[in-house]
């Protein structure tokens, strides 16, 4: 069991999300989260899953085939095993991120890998459980997503942007309008008003499937 990591599902897909948006990329969803998010589209993560030892994640991601990998959840850094596993496939050779919540802490995770740290917005109801020491562990080789409800939430990460100069820290700031509460283009208008440091992005998978499993 010291190996074993609870796993929602395994599947090859495009990234929706993050600087390496429409790469073909094996995702490994890990089950179990300690955060309750209102926009959350990923519940069935929370619960249930199955034991898989770290060398048959390996040779699952080995028969999927492709260079990008990410780790994602729930909430992936609630195993501790996780870091494990991301350093097995960093070993491996592969190009690895990793999505979190930004609630637990990310020192541990090892150095290769990209840490997609989503820091979290007054309206998504989670925002008392950002862990901003992360910030200080951040370099250009990660990045920050902020997930945007409304015009609060954006005036929210746009202060948190310059109190942490976070786009002089981290390679990428996003900023992603809440799929269906936040409009694309209000979003996409206000960061060209302010001309801000940050990359716009949607929900490529989204757009392309909804919520379909596996996609």
């Amino acid at each position: 069991m010291q190996n074993n990591l609870r796993i929602t599902e395994i599947f090859f897909s495009l990234q929706g999300e993050s600087r390496s948006s429409g790469l073909p990329t094996v995702f490994i969803r890990l089950t179990g989260c300690p955060l309750r998010c209102q926009y959350c589209d990923t519940a069935y993560a929370f619960n249930g899953g199955e034991l898989w030892s770290i060398d048959a994640i390996l040779a699952e991601v080995a028969r999927l085939g492709g260079r990008h990998v990410c780790v994602t959840g729930g909430e992936p850094l609630a195993q501790p095993n996780c870091v494990q596993l991301l350093s097995r496939l960093s070993d491996e050779g592969y190009e690895v991120s990793l999505e979190t919540s930004g609630a637990l802490d990310v020192a541990p995770v090892d150095q290769r890998v990209s840490r997609v740290v989503d820091l979290k917005t007054p309206d998504s109801g989670e925002v008392g459980r950002n862990l901003y020491s992360n910030i200080g562990c951040l370099t250009r080789h990660d990045q920050i997503k902020f997930v945007l409800c409304s015009r609060n939430d954006y005036d929210w990460a746009v202060s948190k942007l310059i109190e942490y100069r976070l786009d002089e820290r981290v390679g990428d700031v996003l900023f992603s309008p809440s799929y269906g509460q936040l409009a694309p283009e209000e979003l996409a208008d206000w960061i060209i008003q302010a001309r801000l440091p940050v990359r716009f992005q949607l929900q490529l998978h989204k757009i392309l499937w909804n919520d379909a499993r596996g996609r």
